[in-house]
C-alpha cells in the first residue's frame, strides 16, 4: 500500500499543472513554515478572545442563530422576487441596476460606467465580490487607479498580494512584517508601532477620498423593501467611498439580498459577533440611491451590479443552495484545522476555509476546484459556530460525492481498492512479517509526507503476539 501510495504522490509532485496538484505542493510547502503558522495562530487567537466575549453578551445564542438562518432562507427560497423588489426600489430612487452573468460582464459594465464618467481614480473599500472578478487588475488596465481604503486590503494591495482572509485581509502579517512593508514603501521608521501607521494611512488616504472621481463598494446585504445597500465596517473608508466621489458603484452577488430593513437589526450584531467580537461594526450604512436635489452630500450617479458568476448553478442545486446563506462572517476559517495550518492563499481562490471549499467549485467549476471540498477533517467545528446555521462540513461531503461519481482520480481510485482489499481480512495483513512490511514502507519513504517519519512496523503483529499469549 505505502508503495502504491508514494507512486501516486511522486506522480502529483512531477506533474504539477492542474489546481489539485498546486494545492497539494503547496499544503507540503507551508505547512512546514514556522514562523506562519505561529502569525495565524496568534492572530486567529485574539479574534478567538474577542468572540468569546461577545457571545457570552447574549442570554439566549441559539435563538438568534435561529433567527437570523430563518431571515436568510427566507430570501434565499424566494430569492427571484426579492431581487426583483429590491431592483425596483433602488430604481425608483435613482440608482441604475445592472445584471451580469459572469465576471466579463462584471468587468465590462464597469469600465463602460468609468469611462462614461471619465474617471481617471476611484477609491474603493473591502469587498471580496471585487476581488472575485480581479477588479483591480482589469481596472487599472484602462488607465484608471484604483486604490484600497481598508487598512488590511490596503497592506496586500501595497505587497502585490491578494486578501488572505474573508474577514482579515493581512491576517498572514506580523506586525513587524507590516512595519518593515511600510519602511520599504514609503520610509516610515524602522519599527514602527501599528498607531503610528494607521495614524500615517489616514492622512495618506484622506486626500484620495476627497479627489478620487468614483467610488466602488460591495454590499453586506441588499434590502429588499427599501432599495437600499447595507454596509458594515469598522474605518469609516467605507462611508468616505460613498459620500466623496460623484459616482458610486455597488458590486454585489444576487445571494447578497434579505427581504426587510427590519431584518438588519437580528443581521449586524450578530455578523460583527461573530466576526470580531464586537456587538456591533462602528458604522452600519444603509444607502439608498444617489443623493437628492438639495442634499448637499453623497454621489451624483449610482450604479448597482448585480453579479451571478455561478451562483445561479449553486442556486439550483437541491442539497447545497444552504451555502447562499452566507454573512461572510469569517467565522468558520478561524476554526478550521486545515485553514489553521494550511492558510488562505492554498486554497488558490478567492473564497478560502470551510465555506469557500463549499462554493468554489461551483462559482470556478467542479473540475479544477473539486478538490477543495478534500480539504477538510469532517471535525464540524464549522458547523457548529455558523451563525446561519450551514451545514458546511456536510455540504462539503456532498461535494466529495460529485467529485467521486464524476469519476475521480485512476490512480487514487486503484489505490483504494487495494487498500480496502489488503486490510478488510486480517489474515492478509499477517501474510508477511514485519521486516518484509519495513522494506515495503522503505520504498515509500514520504508516504506520510516529507516532514514526517514513517513508523516501523514491530517484527510479528499484534494479532500473532496476542494469539501467541493465549
Amino acid at each position: 500500500m505505502a508503495v502504491i501510495y508514494e507512486g501516486y504522490r511522486k506522480y502529483q509532485l512531477n506533474n504539477m499543472s492542474g489546481k489539485k496538484d498546486i494545492f497539494i505542493r503547496d499544503s507540503e510547502k507551508i505547512v512546514a513554515d514556522l514562523k506562519h503558522r505561529n502569525t495565524i495562530k496568534f492572530n486567529i487567537s485574539k479574534y478567538d478572545a474577542a468572540v468569546e466575549k461577545g457571545i457570552a453578551r447574549y442570554s439566549n445564542l441559539e435563538l438568534a442563530r435561529e433567527r437570523v438562518s430563518y431571515i436568510k432562507s427566507d430570501a434565499i427560497n424566494h430569492l427571484p422576487e426579492y431581487l426583483l423588489e429590491f431592483e425596483k426600489n433602488i430604481t425608483r430612487n435613482g440608482a441604475e441596476v445592472i445584471w451580469c452573468r459572469n465576471s466579463d460582464e462584471a468587468i465590462e459594465s464597469v469600465k463602460k460606467i468609468l469611462l462614461e464618467n471619465e474617471v481617471k481614480t476611484l477609491v474603493k473599500s473591502k469587498s471580496m465580490t471585487t476581488e472575485e472578478i480581479d477588479f483591480n487588475k482589469y481596472i487599472e488596465e484602462i488607465g484608471v487607479e484604483s486604490l484600497e481604503t481598508d487598512l488590511g486590503e490596503y497592506i496586500v494591495q501595497l505587497a502585490g498580494e491578494k486578501p488572505y482572509h474573508i474577514l482579515t485581509p493581512a491576517m498572514h502579517k506580523s506586525r513587524q512584517d507590516i512595519a518593515d512593508l511600510f519602511h520599504e514603501k514609503f520610509n516610515t521608521p524602522s519599527g514602527s508601532n501599528p498607531q503610528y501607521l494607521a495614524s500615517f494611512v489616514r492622512k495618506k488616504l484622506r486626500q484620495k477620498f476627497r479627489t478620487a472621481d468614483a467610488g466602488v463598494t460591495g454590499a453586506n446585504f441588499l434590502v429588499a423593501d427599501v432599495g437600499g445597500i447595507g454596509l458594515t465596517e469598522n474605518e469609516g473608508n467605507g462611508l468616505m467611498s460613498v459620500s466623496f466621489p460623484r459616482v458610486h458603484i455597488v458590486i454585489a452577488g444576487i445571494e447578497k439580498v434579505i427581504p426587510s430593513m427590519k431584518d438588519l437589526g437580528f443581521i449586524w450584531p450578530l455578523l460583527a459577533t461573530r466576526g470580531t467580537g464586537q456587538q456591533i461594526s462602528v458604522y452600519n450604512s444603509l444607502v439608498t440611491g444617489p443623493r437628492k436635489e438639495g442634499e448637499p452630500d453623497g454621489p451624483e450617479k449610482m450604479y448597482v451590479i448585480l453579479l451571478d458568476n455561478g451562483r445561479s448553478g449553486l442556486y439550483q442545486s437541491d442539497d447545497r443552495y444552504e451555502a447562499l446563506k452566507c454573512i461572510r462572517c469569517g467565522a468558520c476559517l478561524n476554526v478550521c484545522p486545515v485553514y489553521k495550518n494550511i492558510g488562505g492563499y492554498t486554497y488558490n481562490a478567492t473564497y478560502s476555509g470551510p465555506i469557500g471549499s463549499v462554493i468554489t467549485p461551483f462559482y470556478k467549476g467542479k473540475k479544477e476546484y473539486g478538490h477543495l471540498s478534500f480539504a477538510c477533517s469532517l471535525c464540524g467545528k464549522c458547523s457548529e459556530i455558523c451563525p446561519v446555521k450551514i451545514p458546511l462540513h456536510k455540504l462539503l461531503l456532498l461535494n466529495r460525492r460529485d467529485s467521486v461519481e464524476e469519476g475521480g482520480d485512476f490512480v487514487w481510485n486503484e489505490g483504494m481498492k487495494a487498500f480496502e482489499f489488503i486490510f478488510s481480512k486480517r489474515s492478509r495483513l499477517d501474510a508477511v512479517n514485519g521486516r518484509f512490511k519495513n522494506r515495503a514502507l522503505a520504498l515509500g519513504k514520504n508516504v506520510l509526507g516529507r516532514q514526517k517519519a514513517v513508523p516501523k512496523a514491530a517484527d510479528r503483529s499484534f494479532s500473532k503476539q496476542w494469539k501467541s499469549k493465549i
